[in-house]
């Protein structure tokens, strides 16, 4: 049988570390809050990140990282992509030369501009990594409603290892070999949910958020094409299919920043009320500053930026979106 170990204990770490015990996986899982592994061992439930889901009995959480990796086949990688370095280079565990790594960050690391599993290659000095990204918002699949998502690696075989181990009746999954492509996707979407969040606070209705939608993933298309991604990616399941899920949905941390900020809340005050950490955010300053070291052209990153960092006004931005320079739509 295979072991399963998931490094982090928030929403979506709890829910796939679930969702693998609920195939009868053993699976431990690392929590940084002592009261969330007390939580999932004693009452099994995770009450911090994703209340109300009663986790299966297979689950056992740990305070230690060492303890909660030992013996695993399947590392798991569940850490918001601004401590995940960190927490890599703090925690020097051991791990079997065979051993798979998942990353489930969605994010690029600021000043780096690094990939999560570009980040655990250069922690852990290992090739033997993989990416989970897709339209998949945790607490519909706590729930056991259905979706799709996809595994991707350089190393496909490694994918379609994985693909067996995390696929079931109500999670569908696929597999590809253009990594980049998957967790640019992944995280570049959070950017535009953002925007999305702020059409929808400002009530500017279906068509604007359609706008936002379509041309969000030609500029996400524009920048991962330039770093080696392939541009079909980003119209399948790890591109437009979670763009549309994040920018539709009121569970989605992004949206809500964007859809908090249209009404005239600071940026500040709203991080500070959240327990979770919207990926948008940092990843919104990273996106910024790569498309100017390389020459992408992204509008609504841009007015995203100016809004969250320089205190523009959501609506002057959408004015700068509308008024930008004609154009031939491709």
């Amino acid at each position: 049988m295979t072991n399963v170990s998931v490094i982090g204990a928030g929403a979506w770490g709890t829910t796939i570390a679930n969702h693998l015990a609920n195939k009868n996986y053993p699976v431990s899982i690392w929590a940084f809050e002592k009261e969330v592994v007390l939580n999932i061992n004693n009452k099994r439930e995770n009450s911090v990140y994703l209340p109300q889901i009663k986790l299966s009995k297979k689950i056992k959480a740990f305070f230690d990282i060492e303890e909660t990796v030992k013996n695993a086949d399947v590392i798991v990688i569940a850490i918001p992509t601004k401590h995940l370095r960190k927490c890599l280079e703090n925690n020097n565990f051991a791990f079997n030369k065979k051993t798979i790594f998942l990353s489930l960050t969605k994010g690029i690391e600021k000043n780096t501009f690094k990939r999560p599993s570009e980040i655990i290659s250069e922690t852990k000095n290992t090739k033997k990594i993989c990416a989970l990204s897709g339209p998949n918002l945790s607490l519909e699949i706590a729930k056991g409603l259905p979706a799709a998502t996809v595994i991707a690696s350089a190393n496909i075989e490694d994918a379609k290892k994985l693909q067996e181990i995390f696929s079931s009746s109500n999670f569908r999954v696929y597999t590809s070999d253009d990594i980049i492509g998957v967790e640019i996707g992944g995280a570049l979407k959070n950017v535009i949910a953002i925007a999305a969040g702020i059409s929808d606070g400002l009530k500017l209705g279906n068509n604007a958020k359609s706008g936002l939608i379509v041309r969000g993933i030609k500029e996400i298309t524009r920048l991962g094409v330039k770093i080696g991604a392939n541009k079909e990616t980003f119209f399948g399941l790890s591109g437009i299919g979670d763009l549309i899920t994040t920018c539709q949905s009121d569970l989605s941390r992004n949206h809500f920043v964007g859809y908090e900020i249209a009404k005239g809340k600071k940026l500040k005050d709203i991080l500070s009320r959240m327990k979770a950490i919207p990926e948008g955010v940092e990843t919104t300053l990273s996106a910024f500053e790569l498309s100017k070291k390389l020459g992408v052209e992204m509008p609504i990153t841009n007015e995203i930026h100016s809004v969250l960092f320089e205190d523009k006004n959501p609506k002057d931005a959408i004015i700068n979106l509308m008024t930008r320079p004609y154009k031939n739509e491709n």
